[in-house]
């Protein structure tokens, strides 16, 4: 029979680990419903300004901006979004399968490629797979700014119009609903990528469909395009890393709330297992009593 006093210290350690699981999930919660509203409000911005960058290039006649130029990829730049901490269930794992997926390809193909990881779950990972990281980042957590952002972005833009990449690709969480996030790895540069569905379909890459558009610019296209194009480049990964914000906190909570509920039941199993010893102890003392007594007569 098991031990009485270890299994209310088992029962006591079970308790203490159900609190801070619920906690945890309070926590997730709470930061969840703000990752969400931000998300939600660069939704329709992200994706006008897509729409637009795409309209004025296609009426623009024979002015065009480098970042919509498709060429023969040499070389190709793989950002990883992952998440500094863990207990988030199997958000990590998800990424990481598609990131290491499109590395395998890459590398098979022969493929010159720099990946750069965001998040110290995704650097320990590629650490241990022995992938080589030329940039590794870890400021980013639940509430990622623009202006951290826009400090990568334009590195971005600076390769790609220089030549030095030919393709960028991100890897993270996408936000579809709160039931529902899916693992992708995007291609954000060439723009023109995201009108042709680079990549798995996404809202953003699905074309704007309605009656032709007549621009007029003023004072210049070229001008335009050289302000709207990289704005819209960089909205574009604003929002990347806000889906993987609001993705890890639905993760969480929803590990934590898995982890609060089989708290409960294993409580209750050792509650029940204790109440079984206890009485089967206290039927072998009667037992033993009655034995004695019956041995005195």
């Amino acid at each position: 029979m098991a031990n009485l006093r270890a299994l209310v210290k088992r029962r006591k350690a079970v308790r203490n680990i159900r609190k801070i699981t619920k906690t945890m999930e309070l926590i997730a919660t709470a930061r969840f419903k703000k990752a969400l509203d931000r998300a939600t409000e660069a939704e329709a911005y992200t994706r006008k300004i897509a729409e637009l960058a795409a309209d004025l290039s296609k009426n623009a006649g024979e002015v065009s901006h480098p970042l919509l130029a498709t060429r023969p990829v040499k070389k190709t730049l793989l950002l990883v979004i992952t998440s500094n901490r863990g207990l988030c269930g199997g958000y990590n794992g998800s990424i990481l399968r598609e990131a290491n997926g499109t590395v395998r390809r890459l590398s098979a193909a022969g493929t010159p490629f720099d990946l750069e990881v965001s998040g110290k779950r995704g650097q320990a990972f590629f650490k241990f797979q022995r992938v080589p990281r030329t940039r590794e980042y870890v400021q980013f957590e639940d509430k990622p700014s623009f202006d951290q952002v826009d400090e990568v972005a334009s590195r971005y833009v600076d390769l790609f119009v220089s030549g030095q990449v030919d393709q960028v690709q991100v890897a993270y969480t996408k936000f579809l609903s709160a039931a529902r996030q899916v693992a992708v790895v995007e291609t954000l540069l060439p723009l023109s990528s995201m009108e042709s569905g680079g990549g798995r379909k996404t809202p953003e890459a699905v074309p704007a469909t309605g009656p032709a558009v007549d621009y007029e610019f003023l004072p210049e296209a070229a001008g335009i395009l050289e302000e709207l194009v990289p704005a819209a480049f960089k909205a574009r990964l604003f929002k990347c890393f806000l889906d993987a914000a609001v993705s890890e906190q639905i993760a969480r909570r929803v590990a934590m709330k898995a982890a609060t509920e089989n708290a409960g039941d294993l409580i209750k199993d050792i509650t029940r297992v204790y109440n079984r010893t206890r009485q089967a102890n206290i039927t072998k003392e009667i037992s033993e009593l009655i034995a004695g007594s019956e041995a005195l007569k």
